[in-house]
């Protein structure tokens, strides 16, 4: 039991998820710059796309990680951010 455990173990660590976040006022360039670093700097989050557009950010970050981190660094460039959806990332 204990060789089955280990070896999964690997894959669970793996595990990501796709969250769409709505980022209220962003209206230029420097906005979803600020954004996205401010998410990348996140424990947890690989990778991130802002979309001027759509006023929004794609984050890619290891399952589990709690909205209200991922708002909060939102917060610190000055926007509200509603996390829009979230779904996990197959392997």
């Amino acid at each position: 039991m204990k060789k089955l455990i280990v070896l999964f173990l690997p894959l669970l660590l793996l595990a990501q998820e796709e969250i769409l976040i709505k980022v209220e006022g962003m209206h230029c360039p420097l906005c979803t710059t600020a954004v996205k670093k401010a998410l990348k700097n996140v424990e947890g989050v690989e990778k991130v796309k802002t979309l001027l557009e759509t006023k929004s950010a794609t984050v890619l970050a290891k399952e589990g990680i709690e909205d209200k981190i991922l708002l909060e660094a939102v917060k610190t460039t000055g926007y509200d951010g509603v996390i829009f959806s979230r779904h996990h990332v197959k392997d």
